[in-house]
């Protein structure tokens, strides 16, 4: 893993959509999915990778709806997908307000975490 200190600055002051994602991961965490908050790949810094399966979760925040920031935002899935990686999006109120419906988004994706390790049978990257 490479040494970002931006990386770094941005993992020791989440935003609050940021640390309840975080908390909403944690029955995957606790379960055996290995998940990285503000990752390095590449030139970017990703909100949270499962390199595992090869998904990266982004929050967006205000940022992602200036003029221009939906060119840079399909530039950079298109750079991460063309390094194998699948990105899902929530928004910072569907994290913050609707919890619950990103909850039931993160089961499908990595199952029940009663269920341990198991890769869902429907997982496509």
């Amino acid at each position: 893993m490479q040494n970002n200190p931006f990386a770094r600055e941005m993992r020791s002051d989440p935003t609050p959509a940021e640390r309840e994602f975080w908390t909403l991961l944690l029955p995957f965490r606790e379960n055996g999915w290995h998940i990285r908050r503000q990752a390095p790949i590449g030139s970017f810094v990703v909100d949270f990778v499962c390199k595992r399966i090869g998904v990266i979760f982004e929050i967006d925040g205000e940022t992602h709806y200036i003029d221009g920031a939906a060119e840079k935002d399909a530039a950079r899935t298109a750079y991460l997908a063309s390094r194998g990686y699948r990105v899902v999006r929530f928004t910072n109120d569907e994290v913050l307000r609707e919890s619950d419906g990103v909850y039931w988004e993160l089961m499908d994706l990595f199952g029940d975490p009663a269920e341990g390790w198991a890769v869902p049978e429907n997982w496509q990257k």
